[in-house]
């Protein structure tokens, strides 16, 4: 069984210092490096969906809290705010207001919706001490959000394309559901008193399960304050459920936030806001891959895919120049000469490397390099050339196998 939090100090991916407080974790090189693709694979596949990205501040008016219902229904877990002169200022626990804001700030036609928001954004919670754990339970979190508004007509379609996104994104990243959850609320929580607006937003988010296709359970207590979710379950390899991704069909903060376009009548409409995120917390997405692959990323996500070795000296500036190669085309490579040990011991070194190149006297001497595989298989000696191109189709193709015989 793989704990991340072992890994992550092991592998040298993420860690931890006293000084910059618990749940707030830094990241290494290399798990700056997976972290790194994970969001840029997710801001890609967001463009192609039509989402158009944004930023915002991780600051907000203690005013835009109170009107989004955050300070009233979620104030136990924001961190306590700050006075800025005659003003109180809070880091964000959410980027749904800032993103209505965003909206707000401009007129727009029905002939713009739906209009698709996206930001990889960070967000705060004052979680307590006791439940905080590697990079699954932080204070300081980066959200893959995303905020569409749309017309009534549009909103089922638009949350069935956003489950769908999700699963695409989770058949490339290797992550399988568990299950699926109607988030409904329960007895006792802080929710938004309003029965008309649950009884609709939960009609439509079973219309876009059940035509969805996958199966479900309703779950009560787990709601949003605001609305009823779907809720996307993942389990780690130590039993334990979580949340990683979210699809909500919200019509009360267009309503508080006094949000409209303007329709084809030539009058004032209120628009809806879907809101999805394709892997939820960075942190956590993160965390499930290491565990997930125990460090032994897919050739795409590796924080080095190519380890060059040559046996000798002799071979260090030929395997110099290959691994500089590889960086050109777009790959992570590093060589690794004889002063950092024995052939032996760098191939041991690099056991999670998804491809070695071995370099010795007679491969240099025929321009060849000598492939290993992270799985042990041997392919035959071939041009360096040839197993870059090789090794970037693989990369291309997300998939978790190793090698192309073709």
């Amino acid at each position: 069984m793989h704990d991340h939090r072992r890994l992550g100090r092991e592998l040298d991916l993420f860690d931890t210092d006293p000084l910059m407080g618990a749940g707030l974790p830094y990241w290494l090189p290399d798990g700056a490096i997976v972290r790194h693709t994970v969001e840029e694979y997710i801001r890609d596949a967001e463009r192609r969906a039509g989402y158009r990205h944004v930023y915002s501040p991780v600051l907000g008016k203690r005013e835009l809290y109170e009107i989004s219902g955050h300070w009233d229904h979620y104030g136990d877990d924001m961190f306590p705010p700050m006075d800025m002169g005659a003003e109180q200022v809070l880091l964000r626990p959410s980027l749904c207001p800032h993103h209505a804001l965003i909206y707000r700030s401009r007129s727009h036609s029905y002939r713009e919706l739906p209009l698709r928001m996206a930001e990889l954004g960070g967000m705060y919670r004052s979680e307590p001490s006791g439940v905080l754990g590697g990079l699954t339970r932080v204070r300081a979190i980066t959200l893959n959000d995303a905020h569409i508004f749309c017309t009534l007509e549009q909103a089922v379609q638009e949350a069935r394309a956003a489950l769908e996104l999700i699963g695409r994104a989770y058949a490339d990243l290797g992550i399988r559901a568990s299950r699926y959850r109607l988030s409904l609320p329960g007895e006792g929580g802080k929710y938004v008193a309003d029965p008309e607006l649950w009884r609709r937003a939960t009609a439509l988010l079973r219309e876009v399960l059940d035509g969805s296709g996958v199966p479900y359970e309703a779950a009560e207590g787990e709601a949003a304050f605001y609305g009823p979710k779907i809720d996307v379950q993942i389990t780690d390899p130590a039993g334990r459920e979580a949340t990683l991704s979210t699809v909500q069909i919200d019509f009360h903060q267009p309503e508080r936030f006094d949000l409209h376009y303007i329709g084809p009548d030539g009058a004032k409409h209120r628009p809806v806001m879907v809101h999805r995120s394709i892997i939820g917390s960075v942190e956590r997405a993160v965390a499930h891959l290491v565990e997930e692959y125990g460090g032994a990323f897919p050739p795409w996500l590796a924080p080095v895919q190519l380890a060059v070795l040559p046996v000798g000296e002799e071979q260090a500036e030929v395997a110099e120049a290959l691994a500089g190669r590889a960086r050109e085309l777009g790959l992570r490579a590093e060589a690794a000469g004889p002063e950092q040990g024995t052939l032996a011991a760098r191939i041991r070194a690099a056991r999670l490397v998804p491809y070695q190149a071995v370099i010795g006297g007679r491969e240099a001497a025929a321009g060849l390099v000598a492939p290993r595989l992270r799985d042990g298989r041997r392919p035959d000696a071939l041009p360096g050339a040839e197993l870059l191109r090789r090794i970037g189709d693989r990369v291309a193709a997300r998939g978790p196998g190793l090698w192309d015989p073709s």
